[in-house]
């Protein structure tokens, strides 16, 4: 199944106008964190859906590894946003975001940023096992 179709594609029945937010559900934290933004996300017209997800393979081109190292954003256009970059785009668009997506922008807090999603990426099982939260 691919998000251009018109069945329902991870609970959301509706195509979303801007794209999808796909996140790791293996993992305890992304699991739990992704879900709780979903209301929120709706309202920008992202969806949500894990790239465990069969559809996901056929869009985002790379190895099963390759594909879980970070949470993406798939466009409706098929270009995709990847790691720290989909954050800034969805502070980008919420209104009491936006100062800190500025701030996210400038070159030095850009390198942090980017590096601080970096370690907790690739530490983000370690990090949930050692919090107790285990994928729902």
């Amino acid at each position: 199944m691919s998000p251009s179709d018109s069945h329902s594609v991870a609970g959301v029945h509706a195509l979303p106008a801007e794209g999808w937010i796909l996140y790791d559900a293996s993992c305890g934290v992304c699991s739990r964190w992704v879900p709780r933004w979903r209301s929120a996300l709706e309202r920008l017209g992202l969806g949500i859906a894990p790239l465990q997800a069969d559809w996901v393979r056929g869009h985002i081109p790379g190895t099963d590894v390759d594909l879980l190292r970070d949470v993406r954003l798939l466009r409706r256009d098929g270009t995709t946003l990847s790691g720290a970059d989909v954050y800034r785009y969805i502070a980008s668009r919420i209104w009491w975001m936006y100062p800190l997506y500025l701030l996210a922008r400038a070159p030095v807090v850009s390198a942090l940023v980017d590096r601080a999603y970096r370690v907790f990426a690739d530490h983000r099982h370690a990090i949930s096992a050692s919090c107790g939260v285990s994928p729902e």
